[in-house]
C-alpha cells in the first residue's frame, strides 16, 4: 500500500501543474503516470497559448471569443475566471522559464488563431507544448514531490461517500497496489484514440476519464469531438493552426480558395468545426484531390519564415509525407483531435464525488462548450491544473485517512490472471481497432441518425464480447497485453457515451453536426449532456448552460 495526502494521476501539464500547486499548499504529493512525465501528450501542442497581453487586445474580447467559439454553451462564468487567469499564467511560465518566441522589438511574439478577434496566441516556434511541459518540469524538480511512472490507474476507490485512492498496475513488474490519498485529481488527458484517425498519441485513451466515470463520476458533453481541419493525408499527424496563422492558405483541386465561400470574413481563420466541414464538404461535392483531400499551401511565406516558425512542421512533412512544405503544397484532411467532454467540474475541479478533481483535457469545466478554439487548451491545462491542485490540498487538510481495501487489489489481480489464463478470445488491439472502425465509419464530422444508430449497435456487440479480451503472454515484466487491454475497455466505456449523446442531441451545434437537424436549437438544446454509468449503458442527463453577459446569437466568421 502506498499513502500520500494528494494523488495526481496522469503527468501532463494540467497534473503536473496540480501537484505542483499541492505541494506548495504544504501537502504530501504524488504524481501517478504511465509515461515518463516529458513524454505526455500535453507535448505535442503545437500552435500557441492564448492570452489577452497586446495593447489591442483585451480579457474582454478573449471572453466573447471563447463563448461565441463554444456555440454559446460553454459556462460563462468559468471562461471569464479563465481569461482573466490568461496573462497571469503565460507570465508565471515565462518566469518558470519557457522561452516564447519573440517580436523584433522584444515583445512575446503572438499569432492569429482561428476564431479569435485580434493574434493573442503566444508561441514557442511550433512547440509550445513541449516547451512548457519542459519549463514545469524543471521546476516540478524543486518541490517535494513523489513521481511513480509506468502505473496504469485501474480502479478509483470511493468508500464512505468519498474518494479514498486508486488501485493501479505497475507496467515494469506486475504488480498491483493500492494507492490510499485523501484527494485524488485526475489529469490523464483525451480519448482520441477511440478514433483511427487521430492526432493523439497512442497512449491517449480516457484511462482516467473511464474510470471516474465507473466510479460513479458524471461525464459532461462527450458527444462534442472536435476534428482538426489539417492533418497530414497519410499519417493524420498534426499540421498546427499556427501554419494558417502565419498566412497558409487552403486550396481545393481547382487551386480555389475554397474557405471564401463558408467564412468569408476571416477565411482559413475560421474556428476549427467550420474549417473541418468545409473541407469535407469540398471532397463530397468532387472538388477535392483524388483520393480525397486538399491542399495547404506555405510557398508563398518563404523559406526563412516557414523553417524559422514551423520548425517541427518542415520536419514532419519531410520525414513522414517525403515533400518540402517550403516549396510543396500539404495534402491535408481532419482528423480527430479534441474531446471537448469529459469529467464534469467546477472551476476548481470539484467533481460530484468527495474528494476527487480533474483538470485538463480529461476534464470539462465547461469553458470549451461545442467547440474549442485553438490556444485555449494549453492555457485551459495550467489554469485549471492549478485551481485543481489547491482545491486538492484544501480537501486533503480537512479530509480523514484513507484507506484502499485488499479486497479492491485482489479484484483487479484477479482480472488480470483470468485474462492470462484464457486460451481464446479477441486480442486486445484488434479489438481495439474494431472500437476504431465503428468511430471513424458512423461518428464523424457530419452525423446522421441511421449511423449513429449502427455505430451503438456495433458497439453494444463489442460490448457483449469485451469480457472475452485475452492477453496472450503470461509474463510479469512490462506485459503490455495487461494495459492494452485496459485501455480498450476504457475507450469502449467512452465510445459508448459519445454516440448516447449524439444520437439524444437533435440539433448541430459547434462540433456536433447532425444532417437531419442542420440548425442550433437554443430552445431545447442550450444544456449541457451529463453522463452516468449504468451496466447497460450510459443514462443521459442534462443540466443548464451559465449565462452572464454574452446573449446567443448566430455565429458566423
Amino acid at each position: 500500500m502506498y499513502r500520500h495526502e494528494v494523488l495526481v494521476v496522469g503527468a501532463g501539464l494540467a497534473g503536473q501543474r496540480a501537484a505542483l500547486a499541492a505541494a506548495q499548499a504544504g501537502r504530501d504529493v504524488a504524481i501517478l503516470t504511465k509515461l515518463h512525465p516529458l513524454r505526455s501528450h500535453s507535448g505535442a501542442a503545437q500552435g500557441g497559448i492564448n492570452a489577452a497581453v497586446g495593447a489591442e487586445d483585451s480579457v474582454d474580447t478573449h471572453i466573447y471569443d471563447t463563448v461565441k467559439g463554444s456555440d454559446y454553451l460553454g459556462d460563462q462564468d468559468a471562461i471569464e475566471f479563465f481569461c482573466t487567469e490568461a496573462p497571469k499564467v503565460v507570465v508565471e511560465m515565462e518566469h518558470f522559464g519557457t522561452i516564447f518566441s519573440r517580436s523584433a522589438d522584444g515583445e512575446l511574439a503572438r499569432r492569429p488563431f482561428g476564431g479569435a478577434g485580434f493574434p493573442r496566441t503566444i508561441y514557442a516556434a511550433d512547440r509550445t507544448g513541449l516547451a512548457l511541459l519542459q519549463a514545469i518540469y524543471e521546476h516540478l524538480g524543486s518541490a517535494n514531490v513523489t513521481v511513480y511512472e509506468e502505473w496504469d490507474v485501474v480502479e478509483l476507490v470511493v468508500r464512505e461517500a468519498r474518494v479514498q485512492g486508486v488501485v493501479a498496475y505497475h507496467r515494469a513488474t506486475g504488480e498491483v497496489a493500492g494507492f490510499a490519498a485523501r484527494s485524488v485529481v485526475f489529469a490523464t488527458g483525451p480519448a482520441g484514440r477511440m478514433y483511427g484517425r487521430t492526432t493523439n498519441a497512442h497512449s491517449c485513451t480516457g484511462d482516467g476519464v473511464a474510470v471516474a466515470y465507473r466510479a460513479g463520476a458524471w461525464l459532461k458533453d462527450m458527444e462534442f469531438v472536435q476534428f482538426h481541419p489539417t492533418a497530414l493525408l497519410e499519417s493524420g499527424i498534426l499540421i498546427t493552426e499556427g501554419a494558417r496563422g502565419e498566412g497558409g492558405i487552403l486550396k481545393n483541386a481547382s487551386g480555389e480558395r475554397f474557405m471564401a465561400r463558408y467564412a468569408p470574413h476571416v477565411q482559413d481563420l475560421a474556428s476549427r468545426d467550420v474549417v473541418s466541414r468545409a473541407i469535407v464538404t469540398e471532397i463530397a461535392e468532387g472538388r477535392g484531390f483524388p483520393g480525397g483531400y486538399v491542399h495547404l499551401e506555405l510557398m508563398h511565406l518563404g523559406r526563412e519564415r516557414v523553417e524559422t516558425r514551423l520548425q517541427e512542421i518542415c520536419d514532419f512533412c519531410r520525414n513522414f509525407a517525403g515533400i518540402d512544405p517550403v516549396t510543396q503544397p500539404i495534402p491535408v484532411l481532419p482528423a480527430q483531435h479534441y474531446m471537448m467532454g469529459g469529467i464534469g467540474t467546477n472551476a476548481q475541479g470539484a467533481t460530484n464525488l468527495a474528494g476527487l478533481f480533474a483538470a485538463g483535457e480529461a476534464a470539462c469545466v465547461s469553458i470549451h462548450g461545442a467547440n474549442r478554439l485553438g490556444g485555449n487548451s494549453l492555457l485551459e491545462t495550467l489554469v485549471f491544473g492549478k485551481q485543481a491542485g489547491i482545491a486538492a490540498a484544501a480537501h486533503a487538510a480537512s479530509a480523514g485517512a484513507a484507506e484502499v481495501p485488499a479486497e479492491a487489489v485482489a479484484r483487479v489481480e484477479t482480472g488480470i490472471r483470468d485474462r492470462m489464463a484464457r486460451k481464446d478470445g479477441p486480442l486486445p488491439l484488434a479489438f481495439r481497432t474494431e472500437i476504431q472502425n465503428v468511430m471513424d465509419t458512423w461518428v464523424g464530422i457530419y452525423r446522421n441518425p441511421g449511423d449513429l444508430g449502427r455505430a451503438a449497435e456495433a458497439l453494444g456487440r463489442l460490448r457483449a464480447r469485451i469480457g472475452t479480451l485475452r492477453i496472450p503472454d503470461g509474463s510479469r515484466a512490462f506485459n503490455l497485453g495487461v494495459s492494452d487491454a485496459m485501455e480498450t475497455e476504457h475507450l469502449l466505456d467512452l465510445a459508448e457515451v459519445v454516440v448516447a449523446g449524439a444520437l439524444a442531441r437533435k440539433e448541430s451545434r459547434g462540433a456536433h453536426a447532425r444532417i437531419d437537424f442542420p440548425k442550433r436549437d437554443d430552445v431545447h438544446w442550450m444544456q449541457h449532456t451529463i453522463a452516468s454509468y449504468r451496466p447497460e449503458g450510459p443514462q443521459l442527463s442534462y443540466a443548464p448552460v451559465a449565462y452572464t453577459r454574452w446573449e446567443p446569437k448566430e455565429r458566423v466568421y
